[in-house]
């Protein structure tokens, strides 16, 4: 069964690359800039997997991650914050995040990191 993520990042050229590369490694993507798109596309299929970013326009990635894995739908779903800033690492993970990366990223590191969450 193809696994689905969702990939919430506001920044178009690093949405894009993580979407081609992920489709190459035979994920389902979905794909948001904002965290009011991410919850629109939630009312109509749950992921695998989320990777959010920590700056977005309309909120902050370690509070979403926070929401997602309070609310009784998606809590038991993987996380993946991405954060160019260190500092957000043990927010993102005290939050509830199962995973952090900093950017800039290795792409095989990071589809390393989504294979162990996912199996």
């Amino acid at each position: 069964m193809i696994k689905r993520i969702h990939v919430l990042e506001d920044d178009e050229d690093i949405r894009y690359i993580i979407g081609v590369l992920l489709k190459d490694e035979g994920y389902e993507l979905q794909l948001s800039s904002s965290f009011s798109e991410l919850k629109s596309k939630l009312k109509d299929s749950v992921p695998d997997l989320f990777i959010l970013d920590v700056m977005l326009p309309d909120g902050d990635g370690t509070d979403i991650c926070t929401d997602l894995k309070t609310d009784h739908f998606t809590k038991h779903i993987p996380i993946i914050v991405m954060s160019a800033n260190d500092k957000n690492k043990e927010k993102s993970l005290a939050a509830g995040a199962n995973d952090y990366v900093s950017k800039p990223f290795d792409i095989d590191y990071i589809v390393k990191r989504i294979k162990n969450l996912l199996n």
